[in-house]
């Protein structure tokens, strides 16, 4: 098993950027193709962008296209994702997820996730 940590929410004013950090402890990160995954209030779960074991491959939602990157580092155990021109609809706790996996046209979670961490955008 895996155990993951977010970390790099926070607020911040629209056009910002802040950088997102997922630890993992236990089963190597290697071993895992991972996702993030966001939750506005009162919407349901969606999918922000993956990438496959090696970083060779990686994913978005149209909705962060050009804005978002995921990126990761195994000898750290650790993936990232940087978000840059940040909107306010951006607004939600953004989770980490291993095992993540292609689904139809875009990527469903895998069975771990983080706790997840707050990110807020003002206008």
């Amino acid at each position: 098993q895996v155990q993951l940590v977010e970390s790099g929410g926070g607020l911040v004013q629209a056009g910002g950027s802040l950088r997102l950090s997922c630890a993992a402890s236990g089963r190597a990160l290697r071993n895992y193709a991972m996702g993030w995954f966001r939750q506005a209030p009162g919407k349901d779960r969606e999918f922000v962008a993956y990438i496959d074991w090696s970083g060779t491959s990686t994913g978005y939602a149209d909705s962060v296209k050009g804005g978002f990157t995921i990126s990761r580092d195994n000898a750290k155990n650790t993936v990232y994702l940087q978000m840059n021109s940040l909107k306010p609809e951006d607004t939600a706790v953004y989770y980490c997820n291993a095992d993540a996996f292609a689904y139809g046209k875009s990527w469903a979670p895998g069975k771990y996730w983080g706790q997840g961490t707050q990110v807020t955008v003002s206008s």
